[in-house]
C-alpha cells in the first residue's frame, strides 16, 4: 500500500467520479481504476461499486478510508511545513451535544489566545456525530454525558471506535423551561407535574436510538413531545408553547438568555459530563486548557447558581 494509492482512493471518494478524480490527478481513467483494483486486492476488501450514476462507497470503504483521510492531511501538513515552508496554524476543535456551557467554555478559551495564531472550530451537533467527529480527527474531545442507562451502549460504542470517554463531574437532572411557564415558580418539580406540557427533544437524525438522546429519561412514553434540530428552536418552543426539556442545569444566560430558568427534578438520577477523545492521545494544550475551563462549571456553586 502507498500514499498515491491512499490520495487516489481520497479523491475519487471526494469527486464520487473515476473522471473527475482521474482529470483532477492527472491521470488516465484506466491507469486510475488499475490502482483502485490493486489496493482493493492488497486489502481484500471492496473500496467502492461502480454504478451508471457514478461511485457509491462501500461500509468498508467509508471506514478505510477515514484513516486514508487521516494519512494524506498528515502527508500535506509535512509538506507544507518542512518542503513548501509554509507556517500552519495550529488547530483546535471540539464537538458537543447541545450544550450552552461548553459552547461558553470554547469562548472563554478563544478570548485568551491570539486567534490569529489558531484555526479553532466547535460542532454543537447529535450524538452520533460527536463520536464520529472524534473518531476521524475532525475534533479532539467530544463532549457529552453518561448515566446508568446508556452507559454500557455508549461506552461499547466508544471502544469500538478506538474512543476513551473521561468523567468531569456528576449533575443532578433539571427540568429546563421558560420564566412565563405555569411551572416556573415551583422549587422542584415531580414528573406527574409535566404530563400536560409538551416535552422537547433533540432530533437525533438516523442513529435516533434511545442511548443516543441528549435527554434522560428517553424511554419514558410522553403525552406529547416534540423534536427539535437546534438550541434556538429549542428555546422559542419553550416560549411559545410552554414546552420543557430535561438537562444539567447548568444554564448560561450570557447565551441563551434570561427568560429561562432550570429547576431540579424529583429524582435520584445523575449525569455524569465527561469527554471522549482518541485512546491513547495526547490532549494538545488547548485541549488540557478547554478541559480546565469546563470543569469550572461542575462545582457546586455554578449549579446553585445556574439554576437560581
Amino acid at each position: 500500500m502507498t500514499l498515491q494509492q491512499l490520495v487516489y482512493a481520497v479523491k475519487i471518494a471526494d469527486t464520487k467520479s473515476m473522471n473527475k478524480a482521474a482529470a483532477e490527478l492527472y491521470v488516465s481513467q484506466p491507469a486510475l481504476s488499475s490502482t483502485i483494483r490493486d489496493l482493493e486486492e492488497e486489502l481484500n476488501i471492496e473500496l467502492f461499486i461502480r454504478t451508471n450514476r457514478g461511485i457509491v462507497i462501500t461500509a468498508e470503504g467509508d471506514e478505510f478510508l477515514s484513516y486514508a483521510r487521516q494519512m494524506v492531511e498528515l502527508n500535506q501538513m509535512i509538506e507544507d511545513r518542512y518542503i513548501n515552508n509554509e507556517k500552519k496554524k495550529n488547530k483546535f476543535s471540539v464537538s458537543m451535544q447541545h450544550y450552552s456551557f461548553a459552547v461558553e467554555a470554547f469562548i472563554e478559551l478563544a478570548k485568551e489566545i491570539r486567534l490569529d495564531d489558531f484555526e479553532l472550530a466547535v460542532h454543537e451537533t447529535r450524538t452520533n456525530e460527536v463520536i464520529e467527529f472524534v473518531r476521524d480527527y475532525r475534533s479532539e474531545l467530544g463532549i457529552l454525558y453518561l448515566n446508568e442507562f446508556n452507559r454500557k451502549a455508549l461506552q461499547k460504542i466508544f471502544s469500538e471506535n478506538g474512543l476513551e470517554f473521561t468523567e468531569l463531574f456528576d449533575c443532578d437532572v433539571f427540568v429546563y423551561l421558560s420564566n412565563e411557564h405555569p411551572l416556573a415558580g415551583k422549587e422542584k418539580i415531580a414528573f406527574e407535574e409535566l404530563k400536560d406540557y409538551p416535552c422537547l427533544s433533540f432530533e437525533q437524525g438516523e442513529r435516533n436510538s434511545f442511548y443516543y438522546a441528549e435527554e434522560v429519561f428517553s424511554t419514558l412514553e410522553y403525552k406529547q413531545i416534540i423534536k427539535a434540530d437546534d438550541r434556538a428552536t429549542m428555546l422559542n418552543l419553550m416560549v411559545g408553547m410552554n414546552g420543557y426539556t430535561l438537562c444539567s442545569g447548568i444554564i448560561c444566560e450570557e447565551l441563551n438568555g434570561s427568560a429561562y430558568r432550570a429547576i431540579p427534578l424529583d429524582t435520584e438520577e445523575k449525569m455524569t459530563i465527561g469527554y471522549i477523545k482518541r485512546k491513547g492521545m495526547r490532549l494538545s494544550i488547548l485541549g488540557r486548557r478547554y478541559i480546565e475551563i469546563l470543569t469550572q462549571y461542575g462545582t457546586q456553586e455554578n449549579v446553585k447558581k445556574t439554576a437560581e
